[in-house]
């Protein structure tokens, strides 16, 4: 526990269950029905990955897809992290030279969904962020090096009040990686160049990170088109996936500005977290991290909502090419 301040639960009793005992059993049952998923590959690369593109809507819509995603964290790669957490209140105190032996740290990019003031990207500095029962530490000193990047980087935890992108992630990260850290972005940097530069800027800075040794793991949280019918929002998801594979971060603006304008009923966007997408995939480039393994697509409809009115979903693990 931090004696810093915590941010709040803001779409628990929506999104996922506020109840601890429930909101664990919904876990539990999503992460298992993830597990029994057909891989298009069977070629899934050992420990950790790079990064994740991992869907935020409610749970008991994209809680699969989205386990699938998280789910390849792996507990075995974040075992001893739970012996960390009792010392996580000194993380901002932490040194962060090569062969720092810290915790798993996840550097989540949120789409922002609420914040009408927020130009740039928004770093959370708070000493938590709560979930049912539980809290999720923030690493303080990775989100001050992520802010000190300049540029669109900012720290403004005020900025993340209110938005689900990141918060619906923390109880399947809490349970597939117990003591793991985050840092929170959310972005709000548009498409173009300067998300591009703070993509590549970040990026940049987590491959050094990594290559130090520190366990840290980039997810963009995202999810797919709004609104279309069943078969129109596969057809979307299909349009943008390979520039996603491909980690084409200007590709994937264009593609996705493309579909908008192409006159697909229902359609307001290809991606809802097209900000954080264009940017994480600019980060990945930077961290080489251009080997990519769908893991999950679905639709809302496959979860019981209307099939002329849907909402895509897609899970993807990315990792260094094997050479």
């Amino acid at each position: 526990m931090t004696s810093l301040p915590i941010r709040q639960q803001a779409v628990a009793g929506s999104f996922y269950p506020s109840s601890p005992a429930r909101c664990g059993e919904l876990v539990a049952a999503l992460l298992d029905a993830a597990s029994q998923l057909p891989l298009p590959s069977r070629d899934v690369p050992a420990g950790l990955p790079a990064g994740i593109l991992v869907p935020h809507a409610g749970l008991v819509y994209s809680g699969v897809t989205a386990a699938a995603a998280w789910r390849t964290l792996g507990v075995a790669d974040t075992a001893d992290t739970a012996d960390d957490a009792d010392d996580a209140d000194d993380v901002d105190n932490a040194d962060t030279a090569e062969g720092f032996d810290g915790p798993l740290t996840v550097v989540i990019l949120g789409t922002n969904h609420v914040s009408r003031r927020l130009r740039g990207i928004a770093v959370c500095d708070t000493g938590a962020w709560a979930i049912p029962g539980a809290e999720v530490v923030v690493n303080r000193a990775l989100a001050s090096e992520i802010a000190a990047l300049g540029g669109a980087f900012r720290v403004d935890p005020a900025a993340h009040e209110g938005e689900h992108s990141i918060e619906v992630q923390l109880p399947l990260l809490a349970a597939v990686a117990p003591g793991a850290l985050i840092v929170p972005l959310a972005v709000a940097a548009g498409t173009g160049d300067e998300a591009i530069e703070a993509g590549d800027a970040l990026g940049r800075l987590l491959a050094d990170r990594r290559d130090a040794g520190e366990r840290i793991v980039l997810a963009v949280s995202s999810d797919m088109a709004h609104y279309p019918a069943a078969a129109d929002c596969e057809r979307a998801t299909e349009r943008l996936l390979p520039l996603i594979l491909a980690t084409h971060a200007a590709g994937l603006a264009a593609a996705e500005t493309a579909l908008i304008a192409s006159g697909v009923e229902g359609l307001s966007c290809g991606m809802c977290g097209i900000e954080p997408a264009v940017m994480g995939m600019a980060a990945l480039r930077a961290m080489d991290a251009t080997r990519a393994l769908v893991l999950a697509a679905s639709t809302s409809a496959d979860a019981g909502g209307p099939p002329n009115r849907t909402v895509g979903y897609l899970a993807v693990r990315f990792d260094q090419p094997a050479y």
